[in-house]
């Protein structure tokens, strides 16, 4: 297929809109978990403040409660640290054994 991923038309209903979308086929699975996701933060967040403040406000509440759990997930998957100390020991070891 000349080196284009095959896409896929879906459609994820996100709160109170049908969104339709073309994503990589072999990632559709993950684009209906992320909708889930979404749904469930702004299902908890409305349910806590609808009525209290306005529409918007309560969706950036959603938005900044899943990017703080991706910030964080990234932080501690960030591994860069460690393999720089273990090539470091490595290579103090490596001189200590010469």
């Amino acid at each position: 297929m000349n080196g284009q991923t095959e896409k896929q038309h879906i459609t994820l209903h996100i709160y109170d809109t049908d969104i339709a979308t073309n994503v990589p086929k072999e990632q559709e699975e993950l684009y209906r978990q992320a909708g889930k996701l979404i749904n469930e933060r702004l299902n908890a967040y409305f349910n806590a403040f609808k009525g209290k403040k306005a529409d918007k406000e309560i969706m950036y509440f959603a938005m900044i409660d899943i990017a703080l759990k991706y910030v964080k997930e990234v932080k501690r998957n960030d591994v860069a640290p460690v393999a720089d100390i273990l090539e470091k020991l490595s290579s103090e070891i490596a001189e200590a054994l010469k």
